[in-house]
């Protein structure tokens, strides 16, 4: 895994070389090309670089606590040890990393949002999924362009359909499909009757104590 790893990194140093020529950079295809492969590798890139100085960190402590300190230096070391359970999360994420990417991932996604049975609570639901994709969206930098729209006039949709781009959309959201369920105080009905119940309910534990 390590080899492979170094040959990502020395694979991105030389892309940064490369984009900076003058003959790439008068080039505007291969300029495209070559920064969208640094840009698929930079998170691989970065957490390898992290997880190195983690390391060096954890086996330098080890060559420390070796030596004779005083109380106070070898519980600061011990502390610093604790380096060891997040070396062990960047393996994983790099084993991750290093796994071949679907050739769909940096496509765009069309995202078809239904409110199911439930009727006006149901659409309430929808639109409150939407708000939420939405929100994640800008927090990536993607666009998100509405399409087709059903809505109720109370905050919700029937239906509502949006694509959504920008890099790495695809292999963010593929897995985000089937049914979406939510169990609450229905915003369509008055909360009275719910506040009196729980009043009781809470009458009725003070009488038992």
């Amino acid at each position: 895994m390590y080899d492979r790893l170094q040959a990502v990194e020395n694979r991105y140093d030389e892309l940064n070389e490369l984009l900076s020529d003058p003959e790439v950079v008068a080039d505007a295809k291969k300029l495209r090309d070559l920064s969208k492969e640094q840009s698929s590798i930079a998170e691989t890139v970065e957490t390898y670089r992290y997880y190195k100085e983690v390391t060096s960190g954890i086996d330098e402590t080890k060559e420390l606590l070796s030596e004779k300190l005083d109380d106070e230096m070898r519980e600061l070391a011990k502390e610093e040890l604790s380096g060891l359970q997040e070396k062990a999360e960047l393996e994983e994420k790099l084993k991750l990393l290093l796994v071949p990417k679907d050739p769909n991932d940096d496509k765009n996604v069309i995202m078809e949002i239904r409110g199911a049975a439930g009727g006006d609570e149901a659409a309430l639901f929808a639109g409150d999924l939407f708000r939420m994709y939405s929100r994640y969206a800008e927090s990536r930098g993607w666009k998100v362009d509405v399409m087709d729209a059903s809505p109720t006039g109370i905050g919700g949709y029937k239906e509502i359909i949006v694509m959504i781009n920008g890099a790495g959309a695809f292999s963010r959201l593929k897995y985000e499909n089937g049914a979406h369920r939510v169990q609450r105080v229905p915003e369509t009905e008055s909360a009275d009757g719910f506040t009196r119940l729980r009043q009781r309910l809470l009458f009725c534990r003070k009488q038992k104590m």
